[in-house]
């Protein structure tokens, strides 16, 4: 390696040529980024004491077969982000140089003209062909970048921030003194970092440059793993059959946003654990380095395929209507967590393993399962660990009879709710202030909508009894003497709710009026006003049947899996087996529920926001809060959260007297300090017993 400082113009005005690999990601600068450059360079180029301003390092690879050429080419691994935003900025200068028909005087002895500017840092201007250009970047922003150079008509499929960025300095420079201009771009300084490919490792630099804070996505790590070891020509084909098609599918602008959730997925997939989604990088070159596949291209081929599944369900790119439709719901209710299970089914059903009606009936049942849960308040926390492993229990020659009896036999915290604990929590639930409320609406009001579905966005949320505290008369004599309660009671309940595209009209009118004006129930074209229609009064009674309607046609909109008695019995006779210490979640701990487990989170929280360190890690008996060991072990029962600090006793600043010495006494948990938290109110003196906890065993 060698490595020295040079100033960027005269780095780029020697003959050369920098080629951005195929593995590293597309141009990503955004219109930030260009406005502090641009912002560098013209304080440097308008104030005398500057003499330099340095704009980072560019590190690269000259590979002995580009040695004999005339133009040396040179691999960049790190610093094509900064040559793609200068070569913009200097290609934005000639135009405006060129169309003002004059030069910059930037001295007495310099001048400098358009052609000047093209052939001493855009081109190399003895040569021709593409070694004619200073930079050629990856596939998706190549040609773009090589026609502006050019002053040629850009491509349909142009590169997006390439011409923004390009768009962006040419505005810039029309209000700019243009001498100020390029007298900053004169005072750039970089690091000149020069590999030797026989004695250098660049996939060791490349990670080592991303661990002092690049911001390299975990998609931009993989890529580059992939193909950085790989001959030239591998790597190509590679890249044009697999990875290129991969970026296009994901749409360049937004692939390592998405790619990286979706890589987090096909680990989880191939793992049967859930990677954190920072370690992605690491977890998958430990996982390409365990011999699951023959081939890298096999691996990539196996990628590039489960991307695709992914993508047709969490971009909604699905070309059937009705799987479409079906993924539609799905990314609406937000059941991220089930994609590593969605992505197994959909590559079964590609294959042919899963029929195409069982294959719906899979996600129907999924979509329930979440909706029901979620309605009835069952903890979320370890649904994520559930769809993690899941598919690993079903039978794949009996898959969906299998995947019924799996959902319909989860118990305690992982229970399917049944049809009457689903109806019973519904009809009381404050619908108005659920977040999955506009999909809950939509699903009833186009239940048994085949051909005419109805768009809930042009519509809003009604409340037939209305918010306002001071009712109308007709309302408290509608509702009678308890009319406050029942309000209060009812109000953003279900049975309470409907929708209309005439709110601010309806108001708190009386009912009646609510019915029969113009735009009214009574001439409303949705099903979900049917009923009102023909209703001549609005009171508690009414407000019930309604609920009841609703919660029945709910049933069927979200069905609990029907299974015949004898499959139930083959599958609970294959899941009576002991559980392993790390499939134990926070649903196991039964006695966090309503305040309890509110009161767990809010406790959960403030130990986390502790440090970045801490993780949370559930037991059979206990939950641990731990860096490297573990400080504060909870033990949820009926009336407290009985704390376990791993700290002596002696130790302990505790002016309240709340703790007690547990020393030598037989207990689950880590620890000598035991706590009881009943209340919110006594958190935060709690958390100076935690803290102390958590920074003894630091120190140790």
């Amino acid at each position: 390696m060698k490595a020295s400082e040079a100033n960027l113009l005269g780095f780029l005005k020697a003959p050369k040529q920098f080629i951005v690999p195929i593995y590293q990601r597309t141009y990503s600068w955004t219109e930030e980024q260009c406005q502090q450059l641009w912002d560098d360079i013209l304080k440097a180029g308008t104030t005398g004491h500057i003499k330099a301003h340095f704009v980072g390092s560019v590190v690269y690879i000259q590979d002995s077969q580009y040695q004999v050429m005339s133009v040396p080419q040179l691999l960049v691994i790190d610093g094509q982000q900064r040559l793609t935003t200068i070569t913009l900025l200097l290609t934005a200068l000639s135009r405006a140089v060129k169309n003002g028909s004059t030069e910059l005087n930037v001295s007495e002895q310099e001048k400098i003209t358009a052609k000047k500017l093209d052939n001493y840092y855009l081109l190399n201007s003895e040569e021709e062909g593409e070694l004619a250009y200073k930079l050629i970047l990856t596939q998706a922003d190549k040609d773009s970048l090589l026609r502006i150079v050019e002053w040629r008509k850009l491509p349909e499929d142009y590169s997006k921030r390439v011409v923004e960025n390009f768009d962006f300095f040419v505005d810039k420079l029309e209000q700019a003194n243009l001498v100020d201009v390029y007298k900053g771009l004169q005072k750039l300084m970089i690091v000149d970092i020069s590999l030797d490919r026989e004695h250098d490792n660049p996939q060791l630099i490349f990670e080592s440059l991303n661990s002092t804070g690049l911001e390299l996505s975990q998609a931009d790590l993989i890529r580059n793993y992939i193909l950085m070891g790989l001959k030239p020509d591998h790597q190509a084909k590679i890249y044009k059959d697999f990875w290129f098609p991969m970026e296009k599918l994901f749409g360049h602008s937004e692939y390592s946003k998405y790619f990286d959730r979706f890589m987090r997925d096909y680990l989880t997939v191939k793992l049967g654990r859930i990677p954190n989604i920072n370690q992605v990088y690491q977890e998958f070159k430990d996982f390409s380095l365990s011999g699951s596949f023959g081939s890298v291209d096999a691996l990539v081929q196996n990628i590039a395929s489960y991307s695709e599944y992914f993508v047709r369900m969490a971009l909604e790119q699905e070309p059937d209507p009705l799987l479409k439709k079906q993924f539609q719901s799905i990314n609406q209710l937000k059941v991220d967590v089930a994609y590593p299970l969605l992505l197994e089914a959909y590559s079964d059903y590609s294959l042919g393993r899963l029929g195409y009606d069982d294959f719906r009936q899979l996600i129907e049942l999924l979509e329930s399962y979440v909706f029901r849960r979620a309605i009835c308040g069952i903890p979320t926390n370890s649904m994520n660990k559930t769809f993690a492993t899941l598919y690993k229990e079903i039978d794949p020659n009996d898959y969906l009879n299998s995947f019924k009896a799996i959902l319909f036999l989860k118990d305690s915290y992982r229970r399917f709710p049944t049809d009457s604990e689903f109806k019973n929590a519904l009809q009381g639930k404050d619908v108005y202030n659920f977040r999955s409320k506009n999909y809950l609406l939509t699903k009833l009001e186009n239940f048994n909508r085949k051909k005419e579905p109805v768009n809930i966005g042009e519509y809003t949320i009604e409340h037939v009894l209305p918010q306002n505290e001071k009712l109308k008369p007709e309302w408290v004599t509608s509702l009678g003497d308890n009319w406050k309660s029942i309000q209060d009671k009812y109000l953003h309940t279900l049975g309470n709710l409907t929708l209309t595209g005439y709110n601010p009209e309806l108001s708190d009118r009386p009912f009646l009026e609510k019915r029969d004006m113009a735009g009214g129930f009574k001439t409303s074209p949705l099903n979900l006003n049917l009923s009102l229609g023909n209703l001549d009064s609005w009171n508690e009674q009414e407000i019930i049947n309604r609920a009841n309607q609703l919660s029945d046609l709910s049933i069927q909109t979200w069905s609990f899996p029907k299974i015949d008695d004898d499959v139930i019995a083959k599958y609970k006779e294959l899941k009576s087996e002991p559980r392993v210490e790390s499939e134990w979640t926070i649903e196991d701990h039964h006695h966090l529920t309503g305040d309890m487990l509110a009161l767990y989170e809010e406790f959960r929280q403030r130990v986390l926001a502790i440090s970045p360190l801490v993780t949370e890690e559930c037991k059979k008996y206990y939950i641990a809060f731990k860096t490297h060991s573990s400080f504060v072990d909870v033990i949820a029962q009926k009336s407290r959260l009985k704390l376990v600090l791993n700290i002596d006793f002696s130790e302990i600043n505790d002016p309240q007297g709340i703790c007690w010495d547990a020393t030598g006494k037989g207990m689950w948990g880590n620890g000598d300090v035991v706590v009881g938290l009943y209340k919110k109110e006594e958190l935060d003196y709690i958390m100076t017993l935690v803290t102390q906890a958590y920074e003894a065993s630091q120190a140790n």
